[in-house]
């Protein structure tokens, strides 16, 4: 359970980055004339005409109104559809949902915006957000990951469109995590299984970390756990295979560790199995190819 926590550890981590509460163009923002003024009103004037209703968004958005930015920016559409405001209009009330927590309406708001706007300058950035949306609401490990998938969809979207901006280096390293959290999952269910017995069961969870998720922090513990699995089941000769890839691929890790302490207590170590190591080295050779050629 230590990994699990380990792993809700970084994922609360990083959801609370600055990143997240991106920062909108700042050509947008400093359409606003008005905004220095800080003695006015936060609502619009009735009657105010496009640039009006537009920056009183944008100050009620720097001061944390963001329901009643939203408002402005919904109202300025309904009465001048046509306006030069419109269209940032349309974007910034998607921007107003995301930071009140309203993802559905952002990311319905942001589609709305790409289906009229597929061209915008802007695009790369109302896809991104799209998928900040999705990736807001990744769920913890023991619940239903379907929102983890759909955010890992939105953010490869944003890498294919848009491959060489800062918003595709940000949205891959969102989908490394994303994977990290499913390879928690299937974890969090193989050991499950596991405890019940149903090794079959277990065995697929964790080839499935080893074979999908080969990246992931997850993957010496699925190993380790497949040895625990093949010493239950008596299959002595896999359970030695499977922790010489462990050792090979991660020698200095815990799980290694323990792996190589099971097998020395029930007699089973083999002699390429090397004694742990107390220092710190990344795994060495390409682990996929180590796992395949042995499995």
């Amino acid at each position: 359970m230590v990994k699990s926590k380990q792993h809700h550890s970084r994922i609360a981590a990083i959801r609370n980055d600055s990143s997240l509460k991106i920062a909108f163009i700042s050509g947008l923002l400093l359409l606003s004339s008005c905004s220095s003024d800080n003695n006015k009103k936060l609502e619009a004037p009735k009657n105010a005409d496009a640039e009006t209703l537009y920056n009183y968004g944008i100050d009620a958005l720097h001061s944390g109104h963001y329901k009643l930015a939203a408002g402005e920016f919904e109202l300025l559409q309904q009465n001048y559809p046509y306006s030069g405001f419109t269209g940032n209009a349309e974007l910034m009330e998607g921007y107003a949902y995301y930071l009140q927590g309203e993802y559905a309406l952002s990311v319905q708001q942001l589609e709305r915006y790409l289906q009229l706007h597929p061209t915008s300058p802007d695009a790369a950035y109302a896809f991104y957000l799209r998928a900040l949306c999705y990736y807001e609401q990744i769920a913890d490990v023991q619940r239903d990951q379907q929102g983890t998938v759909e955010a890992m969809d939105a953010l490869e979207e944003v890498i294919t469109r848009f491959p060489q901006t800062a918003y595709a280096r940000d949205a891959q390293l969102k989908i490394d995590l994303c994977r990290d959290h499913l390879a928690g999952k299937e974890m969090l269910v193989g050991r499950y299984y596991q405890q019940q017995r149903n090794y079959e069961a277990s065995l697929t969870r964790y080839q499935r970390v080893i074979q999908d998720f080969q990246t992931t922090n997850h993957v010496p513990e699925a190993l380790e756990r497949i040895v625990e699995v093949d010493m239950d089941l008596g299959l002595k000769d896999d359970a030695r295979q499977t922790a010489a890839v462990l050792g090979y691929n991660y020698p200095d890790s815990q799980w290694y560790r323990y792996a190589y302490n099971k097998l020395r207590d029930h007699h089973l170590l083999s002699d390429n199995l090397k004694q742990p190591k107390n220092t710190s080295s990344k795994p060495r050779g390409f682990f996929s190819r180590v796992w395949h050629s042995i499995f």
